[in-house]
Formats: C-alpha cells, structure tokens, sequence
C-alpha cells in the first residue's frame, strides 16, 4: 500500500471516529451559570493574536485553569494534559518528544529538538526543563517544524509557556491541594493596579511530596565513602515566586517585565537495575541464553548483544534496589528576567522580546551497581532576543525580524567507584572526571508573509537565516586511581578546544483556504534543524527535517460551538543526532544517525452535546522508522563476562528500527458534565482517559526497552457555589496506576554490564480548595 492510500485510508477512519483534545482549554466557567459551550480561543503562535482555528498549525492549547485543576507544576506533567506531547525523564533531565521527533541527549553540545519558550525566553537544557512551572495562562504546542519563525532547535515544533499578566482589577486567586504520598501544593497570585496605567502581580507556588519509588536493598559505607541512604526517591520540594508589571503609559505602547526565581531540592528517582553479570542474568557460551543475540560474525571471538532479554517484566515497578551507592541529591537554582515591549504606530508594530536566566546546580546520584555521579556546581546562563516588526498592508499580513541567542555552560564532575582503588589503604577512584566550559551563539534574521489570492485562498511564504557558532574547553582526566571522591580541580593534561560552525536556511510555503469563517483547509512545506557540535571525539552536523502537511480545521453545530481538526503529515529526517556510550574515559559520543521516514495522522473534536454536556476526543497514527542508521553497539564477550567491549563492530545498520518514543497510537476520550443546583450552585464531573501503544526508549529496540501498551485514566468532582469565587474538587489521577517506562539504557562499563530503567508517576489522589476573586 502507498503512503498516499495508507493516508487517505486513516484520515478516512480519523473523520468516521472523530476523536480529539484541542481543548482542555475550552472549558466554559459552568459556575457562573454559563454553558460548556466552546469557547474561542486566543493564540499568538504566529506572532499575532489570532483565533486557534484560524492557525494554519496543528495545536494543540491547555489553559491556566487545567493545568492547575490537573496538578501541572513541571514540564513533565504537560504531557497529562496534551497526549500530543511524549515527555519522559532521565534521573534530572527532562526529554520531550513531539511526533517522533525529540532529544535523548544530556550532551553540553548538543540542543534540544522541541523550542520551548516561557513568554519568549528560550530554553535548551533538558535540567533547565525541570524547573517550576506556575501562574499560567496558558500553554501552546505546536506540532511540525516551525524553522521560519521559531528557528534554529524547532526541528519537531514548539512549546510556549504564556504566564499570566497583571490586569487593571484588583484580583487573588490561589489554590492548596493534598494528596497521597503526602503532596502539598500551594500557589497563586495577587493582581494590584496602578491607576489607568498597568498593574503589577506578585505569584508563587510551593510544592512538595514523598518519594514515589521506595527501595529494599542494601547500601554499603566506607571509612571514605557514605551513601544516602534514603528508601524513597523520586520526591519533590520546590518552591519559586514570579513579580512582574504590565505598563501602557501611551496608546500602543505596551511594557511587560518580570522577574523570577525557583529553587528546587529534590532526591531524584533511583533507577531500578538488572546487572547481566550476575549469575543466572548472562548470555552464556553462544549467546543462547536469556534472549542475548550474537553479533559481528566478524570479529574474534563471540560478542553478544541483550537485544530479546526480558529482565524489565521481573521488576517491581513501585518497589526495587537503589544501587549500592545509595540514593541521590539534587539541587536547582534559577533566576530569570524577562521582558517584552511593543510599540503599535498605526501602519506596523515594534516589538522586543528578550530574556536572560542563569541556573546552578549540584549534587550527586548513586548509579547501579556501584558507581556515584559527582555534581560539584553546574551552570547555565542564557540570553535570548528578538527584535520583530509585523504589520497589515492592504490585508497582505507581514513579519520581519532578528534573533540572537547566547548560552554558557559550565560542568564539573564525573563518576565515582568506592570499590575501585588499592586493597590496603584504598580511597576510590574516579573512572572519568569532566570539566567542561561550552559557550555557543546563534543569530538570525527571517520573514513571513501572507498574500491573498481573493476572497477565500492566502498564499503563505518564510524564510529564515541562521549562524550558529560553539566553542569549548574539555578537560577529560580520565581514570584518576585511588583520586576520593572529591572535586578535581588541577588542569587536566591533555584538554581539548573544541570549535563548531554553521549555517542554514529554512523555509515555509502554503496555501490556506478559507470558503467560509468556520472552515480552514491548508496545505504546506517547512523545514527545520537542530544545529550541529562536537564531543569530545569530534564534530557532529546539524540534523533537519523537510515536513509535507495538510489539514482541516472546522467549526460546526449550533452557534459553531463545535470542533473537528485533522491533518496528515509526512516528514523527510535527515542526519539524526544519536548519543552511544562507547568508552566510559571519554563519555557518550554523538553520531548523525542516517535517516528517517515519519509520517501520520492526527484529528480531534469538542462536541458540546448540551449546555451541560461536553465531549472531546484524540486519535493519533504515527508511523516512525529509520531508513538508515549505521550505530555502533557496546557487546558483551561470554569469554569474559566482567570486560565488555565498547568499540564498533561491523557498523550495524538499524534500518527499520523505530525511534525512540513514538507509540503508533495515541487515542483520548474526554468527557464532562455539569449538574446545576440551583442556588447550591454547580458539581463538575470530569473523566479523561488516554490510550497508548507500545514504544522503544532506546534506538537499538531492545525488548526490554520496551513499554507496552497500557491506559491512564483521571477522574475529578468539583463543586463551586452560584458566586464562583471558589471550588472544592476531589480528583484521582491514573487511576489504574500504570507506572510507564520513563527511561531505559544498557551501560557496559568496564567489568559491568547493567540494564537501567525509571518509570513514571504512579497513581495520585487527594482534594484542592481554590478561589479567585
């Protein structure tokens, strides 16, 4: 079957279905007295304010209100809301996937594939990701490259976090929940106005729980070496504050400026561990046993891979060993300022976006069986801005403008064995210690217009330039004997200076039809990337994807209070950017992978089935696949169990290997109803269920990185009096307490071989009171 007939057959059985979720955000305010009936929403994903069925995007949009009734305080908990979205976490480090396209890499030269902004401000690092979110108005995700406008690291789309300004109103709102395995959460806001002229709103949270994981084995001291020894991981203790200020001293003039600050002390999640050592767990003399395969017919002796073990289906997946090491620390700190000024003359707009953020982190994590990585002070400092003129002439819509972009990075640590040293007098040793400073830039300049061709087809046309630099001190000090686990601070021997550069050019051309105001059709071509780097080996090229996309979106019913979106798309990948761990001494080493062939099909639909009565649904088809890619593969030798080999053998080809986090089917069910009570007021009950299917963590797709198929399923009441000024809801979520594979990775490290995996939240209940007047 073509690609063609295979997306023509599943849009045809998207429409019969008509399944969707655009719009957790489009809940009416049922305790006002006020139907469910969908309500427009307002986006700016185009740099413009515009209605969300007038994009010619597939987004998908949460409101403040959701996010806070279903308990998001991070970016890991977005995916609750947006089953669009694939966000999973390594440990400190958050990943996120939108439609097979996505980042596993804790690389300091290597970007993230999905732009996320918080009111602008760019963010890259995956640690930076898993700071507070809070006092939203809302979040936008755009699916598909958005290279013209977002620019360079938008290869799969976008993420915009939208915070909430102040108003000219007084206004408190603030909400306090608890819940099992004791969480807190408090947050809210106070809105103060400064006469006709603006206003300012001080906002904070605080949230805290108990370690999801617990852990029953054993840990093991020295003289020189003490383990946390915590039996829960996995917790949570973060608090921040935002102030901003929202200033129109003129007409068309509009100021907008904050500051803020997060601090986060956490134990983050032990992983559960299989070591393929340990008797029972190996391949045996010909790779026979335990589902290990042979590979490299042609090299000297027997090499086997864990490419069918089953080691994941025996773990108890709230309940398992931390490593001998013990548990772990980690701890964030994050400061922000961020502003926005726009200058609305008449025939054009001005505006300037800019932000600046500096983040430090420390502490240390025990790792199976018996290593510890050492944190002793990270940083990163970024800087974005955005200087932009957009206007309107004779209905012909135009943007034009520059970007630039700085980060800073510094690291310092490395992985420690409490084992490894002299057998009298023995302190340690380091099998690598790192001290790395990266420093990269980016600039840009791009444009956008929109021409119409009469009365209902606009012709859409950008394109962006962008140069990317990046340099680098590496001091790699490699095994360092009997070194304690303390911090190194002499100049390494040998340290590298690194260099990158590089340029692109991306494009978008569409077409957009428009035969009514409650029907869009469009049709498009993009492209975007990810820009290229080094290790510590050599120089990586920027990855890209050439996208082809078409869709409908359409308003229908009485008062078109209804919704149904689709479309399809297929992506053309080129020059993947993998991570392997091939040699501990020099760390994970970055490949350009091949290629890859994603293509799907996604639709979704609000049917308001009576002023109290609302559904909404998803079905998502993803088909994602490497054409090519040569890899490279750490094996183990039966010959000698405790020396894994980590050098290429005959260049696997993984042709025809799924990527990492792309379940074919992603399906959501969403239903609510409200019972009015009079002068009682109103009881909300809201059920939401989402489905999805199997997917690899790894691009080798071992069996046992695999996660199946499993449900999630959130169930909430809400009661609000007739004034609305506050809520009492009781909630569960993931109510069959599936806990999914988050992460999974085989490591050979010298004398070890170990399976790794974490998983995710498990099942949560408890009651939030909130008010807002």
């Amino acid at each position: 079957m073509t690609y063609l007939s295979r997306l023509s057959s599943l849009m045809t059985g998207a429409a019969l279905v008509a399944l969707a979720t655009p719009a957790h955000a489009q809940q009416g305010a049922a305790g006002s007295g006020e139907d469910v009936a969908t309500a427009e929403i307002i986006v700016t994903a185009q740099n413009r304010q515009q209605s969300v069925q007038d994009v010619p995007i597939a987004i998908a949009v949460v409101s403040g209100e959701e996010l806070a009734a279903a308990g998001v305080t991070s970016v890991t908990a977005v995916e609750r809301v947006s089953p669009s979205l694939q966000i999973t976490s390594d440990t400190t480090a958050t990943r996120v996937t939108v439609r097979g396209v996505g980042t596993i890499s804790n690389g300091e030269a290597q970007d993230q594939s999905i732009a996320v902004n918080i009111d602008g401000e760019y963010i890259n690092r995956p640690t930076v990701l898993n700071a507070a979110i809070f006092d939203l108005e809302r979040v936008e995700v755009l699916r598909g490259p958005q290279g013209t406008l977002y620019g360079r690291n938008s290869t799969g789309g976008a993420v915009n976090f939208i915070t909430r300004k102040p108003g000219d109103e007084f206004a408190v709102n603030a909400s306090a929940t608890y819940g099992n395995y004791n969480q807190v959460i408090l947050d809210g806001g106070v809105t103060v106005p400064l006469g006709d002229i603006g206003g300012i709103r001080v906002a904070g949270i605080f949230s805290d729980h108990k370690g999801y994981n617990k852990h029953n084995g054993t840990y093991i001291s020295r003289p020189y070496f003490t383990p946390f020894t915590g039996r829960r991981s996995g917790d949570d203790h973060t608090w921040g504050g935002r102030a901003s200020i929202r200033l129109k001293p003129v007409d068309g003039l509009v100021i907008d400026a904050a500051y803020e600050h997060i601090e986060q002390e956490i134990v983050p999640a032990s992983q559960a561990s299989v070591n393929l050592n340990a008797p029972g767990n190996g391949p045996g003399p010909n790779c026979l046993l335990n589902g290990f395969v042979e590979v490299g017919a042609n090299t000297p002796g027997v090499q086997c891979i864990p490419q069918n073990t089953n080691f994941l289906s025996g773990i108890d997946r709230d309940t398992y060993p931390a490593a001998l090491t013990g548990t772990g620390i980690f701890n964030l700190q994050s400061d922000a300022v961020r502003g926005r000024i726009a200058y609305d003359f008449g025939p054009a707009t001005l505006t300037y976006t800019g932000g600046y953020r500096t983040t430090d982190n420390d502490g240390r994590l025990g790792l199976a069986p018996t290593y510890v990585t050492t944190n002793y002070g990270s940083s990163v400092d970024t800087q974005s801005h955005e200087l932009r003129l957009n206007g309107d002439a004779s209905g012909i819509e135009w943007q034009t403008g520059a970007f630039y972009f700085k980060e800073k990075q510094a690291t310092n640590g490395g992985i420690y064995n409490p084992f490894v040293g002299p057998p009298v007098g023995g302190i340690g040793s380091y099998i690598n210690y790192f001290r790395r400073f990266v420093t990269s830039e980016s600039w840009s300049v791009f444009g956008q217009v929109e021409v119409p061709l009469g009365d209902v087809l606009t012709a859409v046309g950008g394109l962006r330039y962008t140069k990317d630099k990046r340099r680098a001190l590496y001091n790699n000090y490699g095994f360092q004997f009997n070194s304690g686990i303390g911090e190194i601070t002499r100049p390494a021997a040998n340290p590298l200076n690194l260099r990158y550069s590089g340029d692109r050019f991306n494009y978008l051309a569409g077409l957009n039809y428009k035969p009514n105001p409650d029907t869009l059709v469009y049709a498009k071509v993009s492209s975007g990337y990810k820009a290229g780097g080094f290790d510590a080996v050599g120089v990586f090229k920027p990855e890209s994807n050439t996208a082809y996309e078409g869709g409908m979106k359409l308003n229908f019913g009485p008062g078109s209070r209804n919704q149904f979106n689709i479309t399809g798309f297929y992506y053309d990948y080129k020059d993947l950017q993998n991570d392997v761990l091939l040699d501990s001494a020099i760390g994970a080493q970055t490949f350009n992978s091949g290629k890859a062939t994603i293509w799907g099909i996604e639709a979704e639909t609000v049917i308001n089935l009576s002023p109290n009565d609302r559904f909404t649904g998803s079905f998502n088809y993803l088909s994602a696949k490497y054409d090519e890619f040569i890899a490279s593969y750490a094996v183990l030798n039966p010959a000698e169990p405790n020396q894994t080999s980590q050098l290429a053998i005959d260049n696997p080809n993984l042709a025809g290997n799924r990527l990492v986090q792309t379940p074919k089917f992603v399906i959501s069910l969403g239903y609510q109803h409200v019972f009015r009570l009079g002068s009682a007021g109103t009881l909300t009950a809201d059920a939401f269920t989402r489905f999805k299917s199997d997917y690899y963590l790894t691009f080798f797709n071992f069996r046992d990185s695999l996660q199946k198929a499993y449900t999630q399923s959130d169930f909430s009441l809400e009661w609000r009096p007739e004034s609305d000024k506050f809520g009492v809801q009781a909630f569960v979520r993931n109510l069959e307490n599936n806990r999914p594979l988050t992460y999974a990775g085989y490591t050979a490290a010298g004398p070890d071989d170990i399976f790794n995996f974490q998983f995710g939240t498990p099942r949560t209940y408890g009651v939030r009171l909130s008010v807002d007047f």
